[in-house]
């Protein structure tokens, strides 16, 4: 059996990984364009922080390590064409491009930024965050870098954000809707993260549409909006990805958004050929249908899924939650399913009730506040969505959420969820019980006299 995988990114790597392990006779192929493998972009953060010292400690994997387990592996190529009657692939290096037959066939086509169709983005010191190449090149940029503009306030523009405040430089965010982090939080949570963002120096423009970005001898000065004027000796732009499939265009079923349409096998409209990564949807646990979720985990469950069939078993794609987590500055937060932005797309009719809580008993000494949010639908309470954040890292509590929800668990059943009980931890009702309580209208055991 000849496997071929196309990318070596979370989904690439875990699809071979799991080949490997199944089939140890199989004879497994790795296409790669780049020049190196299984970079981590979740990193990019730690190693312009100085956390990770060189960008080398961002690969989980390298072509050498690929080669060791008895993967061939092709670094350079380029898979530009598909034939999927002939079952070949058609790959691209620099000696001119050549054929390549397959049994089975994964691709993982992942996603490249969304190019600003503004004037100046292809100015020296405008950078993309995206990859290796990328990623060297902002880091190379930070000593020499004065004032910053970031274009796009989700989680990889606040990565930078931060990142750049944290040396130094002068920051603006800009980004095109009211609010930063909108696709992972509601207003409760980024009204508080905006305001220290401000307190770190940092100017916040939200709701504002980036025109222009001026140059002065080939380099960046100074970006333009709809609102305002922002100098500037460094841009970032991170307004988001998209699939990176119009080469699969005609070769492939493709949804209108651009993502590859898979079964929930994991595979694609032609037959053998399997996808994975964050150019393909995955079943979404709140609404019972399909969503593109562009993360990680997400990448490496469908990776096996695919590999697995891919060897003759049959296994079905679970659905997931989309639970995501990070920090910015004092505060750490995370989500899961669904929010403000997308409740609507649940069947049933969905409320929410936002509490904040106390984590500990008052004897402890502390005073750590956990801000909470639920989203459940109004007749059944069956959970769909939930939001936590607080100085105190409590953003593992957001897993037990996850789970909750994939089980189909309702606001009573979380009410009365077992939690152990530790001062040095929580109160004798955890704080995910007070949340659920809370939004059935119901209070038990307040502790204010002694707690």
């Amino acid at each position: 059996m000849k496997f071929i995988v196309v990318g070596t990114s979370h989904a690439g790597y875990e699809a071979t990984e799991t080949l490997l392990k199944e089939h140890p006779d199989a004879e497994v192929h790795l296409y790669e364009r780049g020049t190196t493998a299984s970079f981590l972009s979740c990193g990019i953060q730690s190693y312009l922080e100085g956390v990770s010292e060189n960008a080398d400690q961002l690969h989980y994997a390298t072509a050498d390590s690929f080669e060791k387990q008895g993967v061939i592996v092709h670094m350079n190529s380029d898979v530009v064409g598909i034939d999927p009657t002939g079952k070949t692939i058609t790959v691209k290096t620099e000696d001119g491009e050549s054929d390549e037959s397959y049994d089975k066939l994964f691709l993982s086509p992942g996603a490249k930024p969304i190019e600003l169709p503004v004037p100046g983005t292809d100015l020296e010191n405008a950078f993309y965050v995206r990859g290796r190449n990328w990623a060297e090149k902002i880091k190379a940029r930070m000593p020499h870098s004065k004032k910053a503009v970031v274009v796009g306030g989700g989680y990889i523009g606040i990565e930078v954000v931060e990142a750049f405040a944290k040396a130094g430089i002068e920051v603006t965010v800009i980004d095109l809707l009211d609010r930063v982090l909108k696709t992972y939080l509601d207003k409760e949570f980024t009204d508080v993260l905006e305001e220290e963002m401000r307190q770190q120096g940092i100017n916040v423009r939200t709701g504002e549409m980036v025109k222009e970005i001026v140059g002065e001898n080939g380099k960046v000065k100074k970006v333009i909006t709809n609102k305002g004027e922002y100098e500037a000796d460094t841009v970032i732009l991170s307004a988001g990805i998209r699939p990176n499939t119009k080469w699969l265009e005609g070769i492939l079923d493709l949804d209108k958004d651009g993502t590859v349409a898979v079964n929930e096998y994991m595979e694609t409209s032609a037959k053998d050929i399997f996808a994975a990564g964050d150019a393909v949807k995955i079943p979404f646990a709140p609404t019972n249908g399909k969503k593109l979720l562009a993360l990680a985990p997400n990448a490496r469950r469908q990776a096996v899924i695919a590999a697995k069939n891919m060897g003759g078993k049959k296994m079905e794609m679970p659905s997931v939650t989309g639970t995501s987590g990070l920090s910015l500055f004092t505060h750490k937060f995370a989500s899961t399913g669904v929010k403000d932005i997308d409740s609507d797309t649940v069947d049933a009719e969905v409320i929410s009730k936002y509490v904040e809580e106390k984590l500990r008993p008052k004897f402890m000494g502390d005073d750590e506040t956990v801000l909470m949010k639920v989203y459940f639908e109004k007749d059944s309470q069956r959970i769909v969505g939930a939001q936590l954040m607080s100085t105190y890292d409590i953003t593992p509590a957001i897993n037990t959420l996850s789970v909750a929800i994939s089980a189909g668990w309702t606001l009573e059943q979380l009410a009365f969820a077992d939690f152990f009980f530790q001062p040095e931890f929580n109160r004798p009702w955890n704080f995910l019980n007070v949340l659920a309580q809370q939004a059935m209208g119901e209070t038990y055991g307040s502790d204010k006299m002694l707690f």
